[in-house]
């Protein structure tokens, strides 16, 4: 679960890794001039990729399973990644093939210590200042955005959270469920961005005209994700790619200002 992204990009596409206190090329920045509309991915972007939160709750996952099946704890495990990698999310699968509700395992598993977040001033300043709308888009439930914003000191800077709930507990990257966002809160793709640390989920937004950018580890930084969410290359629907989100998100702040 350690694999590194590869941020190695196709000549034709523009890809930026980017640490410490960046200055995007004016090229680079002018893209963003017409973006009124920011939108965040939750879990793995908005905090650190080696943070202790994803394993937190990908042992709550296994924990249910456990419960629900009367499982070990390898085979719950082996199980809950078998329904992620075919139907998006654990919940998918159990909705599938065993018909539960959402409410009690959504509250379950993400039943978590969240204390071990630390606020990033920088990104918090940078969320803060954009020109516009924000909005966070997650596969994980309102309460666990609403909770893990507030830990980060960010929570009363989004304009609202579209959730799995919100989108009828069908996960990113469905077309569906991306048309459900943009309609829910009238989102103009065409002047929207949207910040990812999963390849797959970009693919829609970009599609639809949303300037993308990819949410990666900085060099020898612990990832916890799976491996079959690790973009080996970059596609082409990855517009930019940042191992600093607040320095990328500063950087077009300023240019903004200028």
């Amino acid at each position: 679960m350690n694999d590194k992204t590869n941020n190695d990009a196709p000549e034709h596409h523009e890809a930026v890794a980017i640490s410490g206190a960046p200055e995007l090329p004016a090229s680079i920045v002018d893209r963003f001039a017409h973006v009124d509309t920011w939108v965040f991915d939750l879990d793995n972007t908005l905090y650190p990729l080696d943070s202790d939160m994803w394993p937190k709750i990908d042992a709550r996952i296994t924990l249910f399973l456990s419960q629900m099946f009367g499982l070990d704890g390898l085979s719950s495990h082996a199980l809950q990644k078998f329904y992620y990698q075919h139907y998006g999310t654990t919940l998918q699968g159990l909705m599938h093939e065993h018909a539960i509700t959402a409410d009690e395992y959504l509250a379950f598993v993400h039943d978590i210590d969240r204390s071990s977040l630390v606020p990033d001033h920088t990104l918090a300043e940078a969320i803060a200042a954009l020109p516009g709308r924000r909005l966070i888009f997650t596969n994980g439930s309102r309460e666990h955005a609403i909770q893990t914003a507030k830990q980060l000191g960010i929570d009363h800077m989004f304009e609202d959270i579209f959730d799995i709930v919100a989108g009828d507990l069908v996960p990113k990257p469905d077309p569906a469920v991306c048309a459900r966002f943009f309609d829910r809160h009238d989102v103009d793709p065409s002047r929207a961005a949207m910040f990812e640390d999963i390849v797959r989920n970009l693919e829609i937004p970009h599609a639809r005209g949303m300037r993308t950018t990819l949410v990666v580890p900085k060099p020898g930084q612990f990832d916890h994700r799976e491996p079959w969410e690790v973009a080996k290359v970059v596609p082409g629907h990855v517009d930019y790619v940042t191992d600093n989100l607040g320095g990328f998100l500063q950087s077009i702040i300023a240019a903004k200002k200028a």
